[in-house]
């Protein structure tokens, strides 16, 4: 093959996948960003009443129980509002036949008021109880739904979302739901239940002090309305804020390595305290809303008790108003306005709860870029007993969002079984052709008109003739498989760490693998064998021996292609040697793509191309481009006389 395989197309640089777009000062959650990029600002955007949606989809599988919950406590209120009733009954009938030698009355009133003490103890009970099974069934629902839908995201989203918001997603944004749940949610429906009761008992009592009462909720509707409005934007800010400390921290412990080695631990605090700052003063900021909301309602509160004390005692001396219908009055008024502070607190879960879940919806609202097809197609049969399948890339083009055009116009079509090593130097798209064989991305529409069978025109990547994007994930997940530089181990024991992509697999074929690749006689002698624990990323063992581990999960998965992007790039020279000596096993017979800084891995290869500004400007077997006057050749001759010097 030739370089011919590849147009000429004018060249352009490459932008490279892991690099969020560039950040510029005044992010809102204390990073720098770009004032435009939903991404840096972590305001997703969400369809209008997403957050309404999402949170009847989580009660609506336990309307029910919702239904049972609020029962319990509309009987519950029923039962403590009965109070004043009763007060009023004793001082109006209760006294006067106990004046009579009548102890009837009052005998009757104590053990009612207790009957009703007892039901409501009962009552509240119960009712908390069903409330706390509703909030932690919503909260287990709406923590799987983030975990899963974080999961199922491209990897592009990935990129430009840090793992630090989705923290925060699934920890501090669903602990506000949980506390407006919990307490708030519970003083929402007392205070409306408790408001109806008593409201309806004064109008009943006294249409007059009643209509006064009445009218009172009007200026605290308006205070009402003025906190959610200026109570919701800070708790926006205040969401955004803890994100921001989340990420920082987690960015920090992260990267705790190199930020000892360059001593960057007073940099990090003097950072760490603007971020913390930040969050402090939208803390206090919703502290001072609440504080505006409570004085203000108390006010009205404490001046409507008043007017009504003075014109029902005006009206007691004047003989138009019994006193026991006053005195159940003011206790009724009590009760009223009592619960306005709890009204207060539960304003402030719920601003909280639904900043957090405007926060949640518009994550749950975003959409893999790499879809699952709508009309599968399954691969053909093998036409070998050997693994491997061809590969063709079809006028691939492809450019990341932010704006760098990697491959113009790609062409290349890899026979079943071969392996080619892919070389060039960084930023000429190497790793951009890895990601989009194991369909990490799709390729970039050329036209946003233009459409093939319904797709824009963006080129194609074929495994034995099929598009990647008509396979269903897993049968792609099995067909393609890729060792990174990383070499990722979970925390688990080894066996568990090879079995990832067969988690069926025996302990026999997880032992034989190992064999093959030549790691089992360093997990032989780990404390447990096959049953250690390697810890979080594999920390208890060396990068040469991740790596191994990585060969052997990927001969256990036994794919048709294997990616191989700079695997051995951050191993010294025996750990090299022995992941090499590995590679030529599990490389057999499979289709293989091998992203190489390092010459030394070119020389297992069938084939090497060498790439510059996404195009191919090399191509043959890695005798002929070491004996040509090309650019791999110079790129050898230098290796050579390094390792001889």
């Amino acid at each position: 093959m030739t370089a011919s395989q590849t147009t000429t197309t004018p060249e352009h640089e490459e932008e490279p996948a892991a690099i969020p777009e560039p950040r510029v000062p005044g992010g809102d959650d204390g990073t720098r960003g770009s004032a435009g990029d939903p991404f840096d600002r972590d305001a997703l955007p969400a369809p209008a009443g997403a957050t309404r949606t999402l949170l009847l989809s989580l009660l609506a599988p336990l309307r029910g129980r919702v239904l049972v919950a609020t029962l319990l406590l509309l009987l519950q209120q029923a039962a403590v509002q009965a109070g004043p009733m009763l007060v009023a009954y004793a001082i109006d009938r209760g006294v006067p036949a106990f004046r009579d030698h009548d102890y009837g009355p009052l005998i009757a009133v104590g053990a009612g008021y207790l009957g009703c003490a007892l039901a409501s103890g009962i009552l509240q009970y119960s009712f908390i109880r069903a409330s706390a099974r509703v909030n932690q069934d919503v909260l287990l629902d709406l923590r799987g739904r983030i975990f899963r839908h974080a999961q199922a995201l491209s990897v592009d989203f990935h990129e430009r979302y840090t793992s630090g918001r989705l923290i925060s997603r699934s920890t501090t944004d669903v602990e506000s739901l949980r506390e407006l749940l919990s307490e708030g949610l519970q003083e929402l429906i007392g205070v409306i239940l408790s408001g109806v009761y008593i409201c309806a008992m004064l109008l009943w009592l006294d249409v007059g002090l009643g209509a006064v009462a009445v009218a009172s909720f009007v200026p605290l509707y308006l205070l009402v309305r003025l906190y959610q409005r200026r109570a919701g934007r800070v708790f926006t800010r205040r969401s955004t804020a803890i994100a921001a400390v989340i990420v920082k921290f987690a960015e920090t412990m992260n990267g705790i390595r190199p930020v000892q080695a360059f001593r960057r631990e007073r940099a990090n605090d003097a950072d760490f305290l603007t971020l913390n700052r930040r969050h402090e003063r939208t803390n206090g900021d919703a502290l001072l809303e609440m504080a505006r909301y409570v004085v203000g309602s108390r006010l009205v509160a404490n001046t409507t008790v008043a007017g009504i004390v003075l014109w029902g005692a005006y009206r007691v001396a004047q003989g138009g108003l019994a006193l026991g219908v006053l005195a159940a009055c003011v206790l009724y008024l009590r009760r009223l306005y009592d619960p306005i502070d709890r009204l207060g607190m539960f304003l402030n879960s719920y601003q909280s709860a639904a900043a957090s879940l405007e926060k949640i919806a518009g994550l749950l609202a975003q959409t893999p870029t790499v879809p699952a097809p709508t009309a599968p197609k399954p691969l053909p049969a093998l036409a070998t007993e050997h693994p491997g399948r061809e590969v063709v890339f079809d006028g691939v083009r492809f450019a990341y969002r932010t704006g760098g055009e990697v491959l113009p116009r790609f062409d290349l079509t890899i026979p079943a079984g071969q392996t080619v090593a892919v070389v060039g130097s960084t930023g000429a798209g190497k790793s951009t052709l890895a990601k989009l064989l194991a369909r990490f991305y799709d390729p970039s529409p050329s036209s946003p008109t233009g459409s093939e069978q319904g797709r824009p025109h963006s080129g194609r990547v074929l495994l034995d003739g099929v598009d990647l994007r008509d396979l269903e994930t897993p049968e792609l997940r099995r067909g393609v498989v890729m060792v990174t530089q990383e070499a990722f181990l979970f925390s688990g024991t080894v066996a568990e760490n090879i079995a990832i992509g067969r988690p069926d697999a025996t302990p026999e074929e997880i032992e034989r693998a190992a064999k093959a690749i030549g790691a089992h006689d360093f997990i032989a002698s780990l404390p447990d064998g096959y049953d250690t624990d390697v810890r979080k990323r594999g920390g208890r063992i060396s990068a040469g021996q991740r790596q191994l581990v990585a060969f052997a999960r990927a001969l256990l998965a036994d794919p048709a292609v294997l990616i191989l992007d700079e695997a051995t790039s951050s191993l010294d020279i025996p750990g090299e040697r022995a992941v090499q000596r590995a590679m030529d096993t599990v490389l057999r017979g499979r289709t293989a793509v091998v992203i190489a800084h390092r010459l030394s891995t070119v020389e297992i290869a069938d084939r090497v191309l060498v790439m510059e500004h996404g195009r191919i400007i090399e191509d043959g077997t890695p005798d002929q481009l070491i004996s040509g006057s090309g650019q791999f050749a110079g790129l050898h001759r230098a290796w050579r006389e390094s390792v001889v010097g």
